[in-house]
């Protein structure tokens, strides 16, 4: 049923957000991409994990968070592939750190949340309908 949940969610989400043109601006997806990179990190806080599980959890969102930046600055394919990545990383997450934090449920939600929304923004760049080329930021 996670799963499930996942990929309803995702695409209720992403269609919501074409309906209302919030994904037109290339600042969505890649924002959205660091919001799921930091949950993890949230998830020790609430289980109060140990220094350990910190730094591994900020060293593994960071990773997406960078994926977030660059993707967001250059081409939103890099999202689209943070967003994937995510998704597999959910699948392997028990298995690289123990977070006491976080729901039984979880992985398989967000996973298949990230893959859906990854799989999204793909197609929404095949049809050119987010500009995936690099703007100009910051004036």
């Amino acid at each position: 049923m996670p799963y499930i949940i996942g990929i309803v969610s995702a695409l209720a989400i992403s269609v919501y957000a074409t309906a209302l043109q919030l994904d037109r601006d290339r600042a969505f997806y890649p924002t959205v991409l660091n919001v799921i990179a930091l949950l993890y990190i949230l998830f020790a806080a609430i289980g109060g994990a140990s220094g350990r599980v910190f730094v591994i959890e900020s060293v593994i969102g960071g990773v997406f968070i960078v994926a977030a930046t660059v993707g967001f600055r250059g081409s939103l394919w890099l999202v689209a592939a943070g967003l994937a990545a995510h998704g597999i990383q959910d699948f392997f997450h028990g298995s690289i750190v123990a977070n006491p934090g976080v729901p039984v449920w979880w992985p398989a939600f967000c996973g298949a949340y990230d893959v859906a929304a990854a799989g999204y923004l793909a197609w929404r760049l095949t049809r050119d309908s987010v500009r995936p080329a690099s703007v100009a930021v910051g004036g």
